[in-house]
């Protein structure tokens, strides 16, 4: 029976003792998540493709007081999550510093091809998106933003598990099984039937989001949780095709205003709402196999 002081927000959200794995770490969304962990007390590993980003990520937004919080960004890597050997180095790194992992969040991604769909004319929307489109940019798109989530998750699966070991062994007696989980990031992107120009991106993410429901109930008999995080506009090098040398994003003026469709919040999604979603699932043991949408509101608007 929870008494008043079991309510209050930094014995709710404390990751503290965490150890998290962050792809997609460096920029953006990933950040995001690394950034709201470490302030929040855990060890966050993040890895990506560019070794001089992931140490910027790190230099640049560690917490300054780790040494009361014990949060830390570290870099680790390079790793292409789309390439199985990198996936078993980046597993086998972590195996040599850790003896387990809280927290995986599989945020690395591409954007693919984009194709407007404008023409009512079949003969010329033909040509629209078959010029415009290839095969195998639609199979770059899922084996980064579907098939990458998939094995990135089975690659961790091990480490996953035995944080509930580690809860059970832990001083702690109101750890309980540590619950570790996974949070995947889908896209509102992918549960909307809007294509926005991009059929491969938006399919991708419709993929990300079953996946993380099937990677739920199957991996549910391991003790691991799996959540999605379905983000709406948010700043970040995909986005908003660059970052600063802070590795953060800015949409240009009038982006979401011009973005085709309403977005009933009239502006883009901050940093910390991410970091807040991240929180939620990483710490609520009670949710599991849940698409968070955090998107300001489109989907009220746009048909899902």
């Amino acid at each position: 029976m929870a008494s008043t002081h079991h309510f209050d927000a930094t014995r709710l959200f404390s990751v503290k003792g965490y150890v998290c794995v962050v792809t997609g770490g460096g920029t953006g969304i990933g950040l995001m998540a690394s950034q709201a962990l470490a302030a929040n007390g855990a060890k966050v590993y993040i890895t990506g493709r560019r070794t001089e980003v992931l140490e910027t990520a790190a230099k640049e937004h560690s917490p300054r007081e780790a040494s009361e919080t014990g949060g830390q960004i570290i870099p680790i890597g390079p790793c292409d999550v789309t390439k199985k050997e990198d996936l078993e180095r980046l597993v086998a790194e972590v195996e040599k510093r850790e003896k387990y992992i809280s927290l995986l969040v599989c945020n690395a991604g591409i954007s693919g091809p984009k194709a407007e769909p404008e023409s009512r004319d079949a003969t010329e929307l033909k040509k629209q998106l078959w010029e415009k489109e290839s095969v195998e940019q639609w199979q770059e798109t899922f084996a980064g933003d579907v098939t990458s989530l998939y094995f990135t998750t089975v690659a961790f699966l091990p480490l996953l598990q035995a944080a509930a070991k580690h809860g059970k062994e832990s001083a702690d007696p109101s750890a309980n099984s540590f619950a570790a989980s996974v949070i995947t990031i889908s896209s509102m992107s992918g549960l909307i039937r809007h294509a926005q120009g991009h059929f491969s991106y938006n399919a991708a993410k419709a993929g990300a989001v079953h996946l993380s429901k099937m990677m739920s109930a199957e991996f549910g008999k391991t003790g691991i949780r799996v959540n999605s995080i379905a983000p709406g506009y948010f700043p970040s090098e995909m986005t908003a095709k660059a970052s600063d040398d802070r590795n953060k994003s800015e949409f240009p003026e009038g982006k979401i205003a011009s973005a085709g469709h309403d977005v009933p919040a009239e502006r883009a999604g901050r940093d910390e709402e991410i970091g807040m979603a991240v929180l939620f699932l990483a710490k609520n043991e009670y949710v599991n196999g849940q698409i968070l949408s955090v998107d300001g509101g489109v989907q009220n608007v746009v048909a899902a």
